[in-house]
């Protein structure tokens, strides 16, 4: 028998003390906003941006959310997801109470246990792994600040391995590629100060399709002052709708687009002279570097004409250094991500715009004391060298290295936290490995709001409450004015749901380790913290969201010499690190993977506006507004295939794998060599009643996966799909 066998939860007997739909009929309610109203202020916790709003609840009873209007990232404005934040709290296929994995007549199953249960079985298993294997065999996969708490329990134990799928799969080789090039990320928010924008050059980035929430909003007032949009996509997205130039670029040639660019304003003397002379260095081997890279070569690449290159080139110059070259956020394309970054990276500092007005600006937060806690216990061997020694230069856990880190008898770890990842629809080309990891671990604990499929290999599941019913992490992010925010539950936790801080505590306590969790509410921790800056958790639940004055200057000053944080104290156009790990030292292109034998559109996803990647599509109010995807394709192709506009087809990629049954768009928004698709859909889940079965999951077709030899992370846009009719598919 398979040591764990993937279970459903809904094929669980007993699983949920889940009580029947009833219909009450049409009684006669007030008017909303008429009876007694209590407002509580929160952190919307639907995406990473973490917007300050406020929960109006009237009786008792969940009545709407809205923005805070001195919060940054909201302006007071919710987008679609945050303002369904509800939707979460009345999901009905939330987790309810505690499962354990059991074994009963040969046949495994999740039974319901009490907390104290679940917590007896984990602390057990944790203190065996360290007698049998050592402390430091454990590892957390996280996604959220919510994670935080069960970090400091791991670290407590022993075991600091961490890692986020957000760094591998989205977000990492940016972060790698600025750091290299300026010392520093561009941070979470980006620090694009895109409203004083005169030019904006969007690279595959979806705004207004991917929402976050402030930068969107920016994005729209430079838009509304008239600035240059640039959109280089090979789908006419949103933002291609709003620019002068729309480029329709072959996919996977980026790079050779920027070299040409940088030809151009190299060439022509157009880019900023006085401020590479101040703060560069590698000027002149970058400027032979691009001599061959011309327009007309890039024209045989890209698609793009000479023309074109030279124009849209010469409108970044004129703007400048109010032009922002923006850097993405899910840049995990075709494994030379790192290289394609810092080519944007480079472009930014030809054109002046790191650390000026409109470009990119220095962000501060409040500085604000750690809350005092033991030294951890030192690991007795060191997991980055263990698990991804192959890439010194992350500076994040990267998953895939993870789990594959934890198959084999001789498996690095033994032992998984999971919070509020849904892995297999999260990293591409892994559902083989977590089942082989399953069988080999000795713990797998997953943490969630939902029964994502992930919560079919685990040992224990968890069931967190939403981030209405809890209190989490005090937001801190960097701005462009320094503020804090904390988020107070406004209902309590429904069902036998619990908060991450009392989970990760408790479990910390079994294992003698409460030292690390000194008091009985989180909130005495978090009212600690404001107390060294003034303020209190008091005055904090009152008013949502705190604003400091800034301490530094925004932008550089004219003239002002800086020294960065890079080994040569200056902005690294050649990067010598990169050199000496044996990395090309300037962006190289590499041509993108050939489309294979037969009829094959090249495999582009991205986002919608009313889900947040997978963990919405069950959200009740995102899913009547999205219930499923569908996939673009160009009337050339929609005429190859012989399909027609709302007809249903399955997806089959080159390596055989298919889809879910999927509706056709057929519009000429995208090159007739490409489909486009969005992110998130074609659960295969009978616990998730909205979201089963609908639409198509890109990620399930993801098998070729170009891994970026820098950064680590999984390029996940060099897969391509043939169209099979339904009625035609196997």
């Amino acid at each position: 028998m398979k040591r764990r066998e993937f279970i459903q939860l809904s094929a669980t007997a007993g699983a949920a003390a889940m009580a029947p739909l009833t219909l009450t009929g049409c009684k006669a309610r007030p008017l909303p906003g008429e009876g007694e109203v209590v407002q509580t202020p929160v952190l919307c916790n639907v995406c990473f941006w973490r917007c300050a709003g406020t929960v109006s609840v009237e009786n008792g009873q969940p009545w709407k959310i809205e923005g805070n209007p001195d919060d940054l990232h909201s302006n007071g404005r919710f987008c679609t997801r945050g303002d369904a934040g509800l939707g979460m709290y009345t999901d009905p296929d939330r987790l309810k109470q505690p499962m354990l994995r059991v074994t009963e007549n040969g046949r495994q199953r999740f039974k319901p246990v009490s907390w104290d249960e679940a917590f007896d079985y984990i602390a057990e298993k944790m203190n065996k792994i360290k007698e049998e294997h050592g402390q430091d065999r454990l590892c957390l996969f996280s996604h959220g600040s919510g994670g935080n708490f069960f970090r400091r329990t791991l670290r407590a134990f022993g075991s600091p391995a961490y890692t986020a799928p957000s760094y591998a799969q989205c977000r990492g080789p940016r972060e790698v590629a600025f750091a290299l090039t300026y010392g520093e990320g561009v941070g979470s928010p980006d620090r694009t100060d895109m409203e004083n924008s005169r030019c904006i050059v969007l690279i595959g980035s979806h705004l207004g399709e991917n929402l976050h929430n402030g930068q969107v909003q920016t994005w729209i007032e430079a838009v509304r002052k008239g600035a240059t949009m640039i959109t280089v996509d090979p789908r006419f997205s949103v933002a291609a709708g709003k620019s002068k130039h729309w480029l329709p670029i072959k996919p996977g040639t980026d790079i050779a687009l920027m070299l040409a660019w940088m030809n151009v304003l190299i060439n022509e003397n157009l880019y900023d002279a006085d401020y590479i002379a101040r703060y560069a260095s590698g000027f002149d081997e970058l400027k032979a570097h691009v001599q061959p890279y011309t327009p007309e070569w890039a024209y045989g690449q890209t698609g793009i004409r000479p023309d074109v290159i030279r124009t849209t080139a010469r409108e970044m110059a004129m703007a400048a250094p109010a032009t922002l070259v923006h850097p993405g956020r899910h840049v995990t394309w075709y494994g030379d991500d790192t290289q394609r970054e810092r080519a944007i990276a480079i472009l930014t500092a030809l054109l002046g715009a790191w650390g000026r007005e409109g470009g990119y600006y220095e962000q501060e937060n409040v500085s604000i004391p750690s809350f005092p806690l033991p030294d951890p216990p030192a690991p007795a061997t060191n997991w980055r060298d263990e698990v991804q020694g192959d890439f010194p230069v992350a500076p994040s856990g990267i998953s895939q290295k993870f789990i594959d880190a934890s198959i084999g008898e001789d498996a690095y770890f033994k032992g998984w936290f999971v919070y509020s990842s849904n892995l297999g629809h999260t990293i591409p080309g892994v559902t083989e490995k977590l089942a082989q990891a399953s069988q080999d671990l000795d713990l797998l604990v997953v943490v969630d709001t939902m029964p994502y499929g992930i919560t079919g290999y685990a040992d224990v599941i968890l069931p967190e409450c939403t981030y209405l019913e809890r209190l989490d992490p005090m937001r801190n992010s960097p701005e462009r004015e320094p503020s804090l925010a904390v988020s107070v539950p406004a209902f309590e936790p429904k069902y036998d749901s619990k908060p991450g801080w009392w989970i990760a505590k408790q479990i910390a306590e079994r294992l003698d380790l409460g030292d690390w969790f000194p008091w009985d509410d989180y909130s005495e921790e978090l009212d600690w913290q404001l107390r060294q800056v003034g303020s209190s958790f008091e005055e904090m639940r009152r008013i949502g969201v705190k604003k400091f004055p800034r301490q530094t200057p925004k932008y550089f000053a004219p003239g002002e010499n800086r020294s960065f944080r890079t080994s040569s104290g200056k902005i690294e156009l050649y990067s010598q690190m990169l050199a000496d790990f044996g990395h090309d030292p300037l962006p190289v292109f590499t041509p993108p993977p050939s489309k294979p034998e037969g009829e094959f559109l090249h495999l582009n996803y991205g986002r919608a506006p009313a889900h947040t990647f997978g963990r919405t599509i069950n959200n009740p109010q995102l899913f009547e507004l999205m219930p499923e995807n569908t996939v673009w394709i160009h009337p050339v192709a929609a005429s190859t295939f012989q399909v027609s506009n709302g007809q249903y087809v399955r997806l089959k990629n080159q390596d055989g794998v298919e889809s879910n049954a999927v509706r056709v768009r057929v519009t000429e928004r995208i090159r007739p060599d490409s489909l486009f698709m969005a992110h998130g859909f074609g659960h295969n889940s009978a616990d998730l009643s909205l979201a089963n079965g609908r639409g198509a999951d890109d990620q399930g077709l993801i098998t070729r996966i170009l891994v970026d030899p820098i950064a680590g992370s999984t390029g996940m846009r060099g897969n391509f799909v043939t169209l099979i009719p339904e009625e035609a598919s196997a």
